[in-house]
């Protein structure tokens, strides 16, 4: 049996639009509560079961087996997926794939973590059976208390009880709402429980503009030995020819234990710019103590520093020596800038 759609005029009236608005403002306004709510419930018996939930699946060898069904599955995939990527090894087990031979993808030494607002969804049961025979741990979020899921779980995650902001208290909407930050709260407590870093989350990212942010400045700076480096003693005239055959716009200047000394840019040759200038040395008109970064530091940090200073260069050091610079069109190329 096919549902006919009702037709409605393609311009909205004053009054439409009005009440369109009202009703976005009531669906986040109740959704706000129920956010309010679950806050409010990890202060008691949800939050003891909270922490509970994360030691354990903290000291778990095995991955997180995420699971629901309808509204909660699709939650469920992207709880999964968070997890994953924030250092908690996680995969989505689709309940009716599970009752037909995806049980086999789960191992002795892995955490299911069940969905189900209601706690009885009946499709749930072949996992929570499996789960209980061979030892699993199962963490259930639910907001039936005395379901199945709940009375089967190791851990209970209660959900308070939440008003749906679907006019008719059918269509799932504060129910995933909540579902879905309980999902973010515990992956957010693994990642700061597991000390998970910005460089091990930029290894899980590698594509996109979130890859580009976290890429490091090791991976975008011009490498020794094609540098453009000048001795101390040197001349202006050699400084020049140093940078006219990089195109990064600078000379680095070193001592005589090739440590970092200054730096010479284009702007520095402006400013400079008179009779004799080639025969000056450059330590007359290098920049001393340039600002510097390392080359394991996440490279939109570096732009950070780089647009403070206003620079468009930074030289990458170790133990005081220059091993690469890093210029703001190797940002802009890499999709940082």
């Amino acid at each position: 049996m096919s549902v006919e759609r009702k037709q409605v005029g393609t311009t909205a009236t004053p009054q439409d639009a009005a009440r369109i608005r009202a009703t976005g403002a009531r669906t986040l306004a109740v959704g706000q509560a129920g956010v309010q709510a679950l806050a409010e419930a990890l202060d008691g018996a949800l939050g003891e079961a909270f922490v509970a939930a994360v030691e354990t699946i903290v000291a778990s060898p095995g991955r997180v087996v995420v699971t629901g069904m309808g509204k909660s599955g699709h939650v469920g995939t992207k709880i999964a997926a968070t997890m994953a990527s924030t250092g908690t090894p996680a995969f989505f087990l689709h309940p009716a794939e599970a009752s037909h031979g995806d049980l086999g993808m789960l191992a002795a030494a892995d955490v299911v973590l069940a969905l189900s607002w209601s706690g009885g969804t009946a499709e749930l049961r072949d996992i929570i059976h499996y789960s209980r025979r061979h030892g699993l741990r199962l963490i259930a979020v639910t907001g039936g208390a005395n379901s199945a899921l709940a009375r089967a779980a190791d851990i209970l995650l209660l959900l308070p009880p939440v008003t749906e902001a679907c006019p008719h208290g059918l269509a799932p909407t504060t129910s995933t709402l909540i579902q879905m930050a309980l999902g973010d709260a515990l992956a957010m407590a693994l990642l700061e429980r597991r000390g998970f870093t910005p460089a091990e989350f930029a290894q899980f990212h590698p594509g996109g503009k979130l890859g580009a942010q976290l890429m490091t400045v090791g991976e975008l700076m011009q490498k020794a030995p094609d540098l453009p480096l000048v001795p101390a003693d040197a001349t202006m005239s050699c400084a020049i020819l140093a940078m006219t055959g990089h195109s990064l716009g600078c000379a680095v200047v070193t001592d005589a234990t090739g440590a970092l000394a200054g730096l010479i840019t284009d702007g520095d040759l402006r400013r400079h710019m008179h009779d004799g200038i080639l025969r000056r040395p450059v330590a007359e008109v290098m920049t001393r103590q340039p600002l510097t970064t390392t080359a394991d530091r996440i490279a939109s940090a570096a732009l950070k520093d780089m647009n403070t200073r206003k620079v468009s260069q930074l030289v990458v050091v170790e133990d005081a020596k220059p091993v690469g610079v890093l210029h703001l069109h190797h940002l802009l190329s890499a999709g940082v800038a």
